[in-house]
């Protein structure tokens, strides 16, 4: 399980707040449990995530895999715009190099497919910058099966980043080819589950079995989905951090996953 790192603006947040947020990346970092990955973005902050994680964790310890995006750019409050030109991109990873303070990016995902500019020339360049061993590896998201078999055919796309959770599988058809493929699914927003959690449905029956919270529950359901599954809980405070941890320590029964799946879907 991996952890994504916070999106919000901490570039203005208190001391107190950024503090807490560098011990929760300097947390999972360091961890030999069940998480040892960390995504960011440079969109983030913007950048601040990036610039906390080189804080917190640079030089980065053996295991731990650091990947971040680019190609979203942020104008304000919930206002997100895909720049996909070539020289942007490049202008992207070399920016995050910086930040991260690293050699090279572990993982680099294209953010969004820039409508405006021809696909082909994006993925050329993220196929050029791997060659050139800016990145390691390369990912997408929020895409289609036809847009990953696209960019297949310029670099291997190993990661594919949709939403997806336990009450939106608007991306199921995605999974299901990644899990075909190989290719790792990286699923945000992994904790939702909605009305899920109403008392006297099953999500409820089984928290109350468990102990557990509907959102370890949710994202239990979601790690024995798919074996490529590897869910990314934002990540704040060190409290979060741990909870969500504990999730993956947390295996539902075939009958309480089968329960659950056929709630979210008859509420769908």
């Amino acid at each position: 399980m991996g952890a994504t790192c916070p999106s919000t603006g901490w570039a203005s947040a208190p001391c107190g707040l950024r503090a807490k947020a560098s011990g929760a990346i300097r947390r999972t970092g360091r961890s030999r449990s069940a998480c040892c990955f960390i995504d960011t973005a440079d969109s983030y902050g913007p950048y601040v995530s990036e610039d906390l994680i080189a804080e917190a964790l640079a030089p980065y310890a053996g295991g731990t895999v650091v990947a971040t995006k680019g190609g979203l750019t942020r104008h304000g409050s919930n206002i997100w715009r895909p720049v996909g030109r070539p020289e942007y991109l490049r202008q992207c990873v070399l920016m995050s190099l910086r930040r991260l303070k690293a050699e090279q990016i572990d993982l680099w995902q294209l953010h969004r497919i820039d409508p405006t500019v021809p696909r082909d020339e994006q993925f050329g360049i993220i196929a050029e910058m791997q060659k050139e061993g800016l990145i390691r590896h390369a990912g997408l998201s929020q895409v289609s099966i036809e847009e990953i078999e696209a960019a297949q055919k310029h670099f291997p796309v190993v990661t594919v980043q949709n939403l997806y959770n336990l009450v939106d599988r608007s991306s199921e058809d995605v999974l299901d080819y990644c899990e075909a493929k190989g290719i790792g699914f990286i699923p945000w927003f992994p904790l939702a589950a909605g009305d899920l959690a109403k008392p006297g449905t099953a999500l409820d029956a089984i928290v109350r079995k468990t102990g557990a919270t509907p959102s370890q529950v949710a994202l239990a359901w979601v790690l024995k989905r798919s074996p490529v599954m590897l869910p990314i809980p934002g990540t704040g405070k060190v409290a979060h951090l741990e909870d969500n941890v504990r999730a993956a320590g947390l295996t539902l029964s075939d009958q309480d996953f089968d329960a659950l799946d056929a709630q979210a879907r008859k509420a769908a």
